[in-house]
């Protein structure tokens, strides 16, 4: 299997985590920069564990997996030698 060199994401997702950062900024400002902070870290594991996340029970392909973070599944497609974030979401949404 190749090395994976780096995680991309994609413009949706990116937008998702913007929605949520301003979501959990309007109870806790001090703490919506935190907790996306720890999503990125959480992601960053991916580079070295690039198959850790389960595949997503909606699409049952291999290829694209997702990992928890509290509530929130960070859906992921694993390339060659790179990784694309495809969407976060509330666990509680439905992936269509």
């Amino acid at each position: 299997m190749a090395q994976i060199e780096k995680i991309i994401w994609s413009t949706n997702s990116a937008n998702n985590l913007e929605e949520i950062a301003e979501y959990i900024s309007i109870n806790s400002p001090f703490y919506a920069p935190i907790f996306i902070q720890k999503i990125l870290n959480s992601v960053e594991r991916l580079i070295d564990f690039s198959n850790s996340g389960r595949i997503v029970p909606e699409f049952s392909n291999e290829k694209i997996r997702e990992i928890i973070f509290h509530s929130y599944r960070i859906v992921y497609k694993v390339e060659i030698n790179f990784i694309e974030i495809v969407l976060v979401t509330h666990g509680a949404k439905l992936i269509s």
